[in-house]
């Protein structure tokens, strides 16, 4: 896995708007929940799903406040997969969303 180029992460982040970039090795988005136990659930949602690829952010609760950091360490920087997790983690956040909402 290669480390991206300036151009191809300045690319990356006005396509995921919601994350920002720390440094030039890490990315991050915070993520806030109306219940503990939903962020509780996206967290579980995104630790399974990093498990599948092998690619694990720090993830950090705050009661109702997840904080998601994502880099890859053997590219030392960002990837292209930080950036297609940060979009399916998003998608996560909206599906429990809608799931609490149709209840």
């Amino acid at each position: 896995m290669e480390r991206l180029t300036e151009e191809a992460i300045e690319q990356a982040l006005t396509e995921n708007k919601n994350w920002k970039r720390l440094d030039e090795k890490w990315i991050e988005r915070k993520y806030r929940f109306r219940e503990y136990l939903q962020g509780i659930e996206f967290v579980n949602r995104i630790a399974q799903r990093s498990e599948e690829v092998n690619h694990h952010p720090l993830i950090s609760i705050d009661y109702k406040l997840i904080t998601v950091k994502l880099s890859s360490w053997n590219a030392r920087g960002l990837t292209e997969l930080d950036f297609t997790l940060a979009k399916q983690y998003d998608d996560m956040y909206h599906a429990i969303g809608r799931d609490r909402n149709e209840s």
